[in-house]
């Protein structure tokens, strides 16, 4: 299958030389690059969150496939979905789904399913990808979307995940989230750092009851969830902060803000 781009020529430039020359500008040249099992990264069009994703796919050391795994903002598809083969055609080029990795996580998963439809129109997964190539050229992905369900099966397919990675070798796990949508910049910074902080202590549990608790419209917490759960099979103790903003430090706007928040998790 050949999956054609979703948002191109609205998140991002539509043609392959701006949208490298808007990469060059986010992607921090000689940052430090920490050996990273998972990263959080936002999704929203580059000139609100390209800083934020810049900064946190900079500062990690890309191993090996990049599994990548996002809200589903349109509702269609399966709700647990992967794509197991195929090509993912970006004006930054074409990406191939490594086949043999995904298929591994697809078959030991109790919840996940195949299914592309989930990917139609949906841009979470997206928007990682042309970050991804100008860091790592060659990446390969597994794309997957994540609905609304249970920390249990948050906590499984993490599982799942990170079996997958210990029978095929590294990979790097992306989690691709926006944090409080459309609250003012003051109210989303003191519900962001209450999410963050459980993101940090690599606590999944907690991240779950801080965003219901306080009413927290984090539209990607499943697959931090998931994220979390799969980096400490793997071994991971620690999280970093690498860069949090609001659309508002772009807009100047900071009456109805969207948060983005880039973290590392090792």
């Amino acid at each position: 299958m050949l999956r054609q781009p979703s948002v191109a020529g609205q998140f991002y430039p539509a043609a392959k030389q701006p949208l490298q020359e808007q990469i060059e500008r986010y992607a921090v040249a000689g940052a430090g690059k920490i050996e990273a099992i998972g990263l959080v990264s936002p999704h929203a069009g580059y000139m609100y969150s390209g800083a934020v994703a810049g900064a946190v796919l900079s500062s990690a050391k890309l191993c090996g496939t990049c599994i990548i795994m996002g809200p589903n903002h349109t509702g269609r598809g399966k709700p647990f979905s992967i794509m197991t083969e195929g090509t993912w055609r970006l004006p930054s080029g074409d990406c191939d789904i490594d086949s043999s990795l995904a298929k591994r996580i697809l078959s030991g998963s109790s919840y996940l399913e195949e299914d592309e439809s989930a990917q139609r129109g949906e841009h979470s997964v997206e928007v990682q990808v042309p970050f991804l190539q100008f860091l790592k050229p060659g990446v390969r992905i597994v794309p997957m979307v994540l609905a609304e369900g249970d920390i249990r099966v948050y906590r499984s397919i993490g599982r799942q995940i990170a079996s997958a990675i210990k029978g095929t070798g590294p990979a790097t796990i992306i989690a691709s989230s926006d944090m409080t949508h459309y609250e003012t910049a003051y109210e989303a910074r003191i519900k962001d750092s209450k999410a963050i902080e459980a993101v940090l202590a690599l606590d999944e549990q907690r991240l779950v009851e801080v965003v219901e608790e306080y009413g927290i419209s984090m539209c990607g917490y499943v697959p931090v969830c998931v994220m979390i759960a799969a980096a400490k099979e793997l071994g991971a103790k620690h999280g970093k902060l690498i860069k949090y903003q609001t659309s508002g430090d772009i807009t100047g706007d900071n009456s109805a803000v969207v948060g983005y928040a880039g973290i590392a998790v090792y």
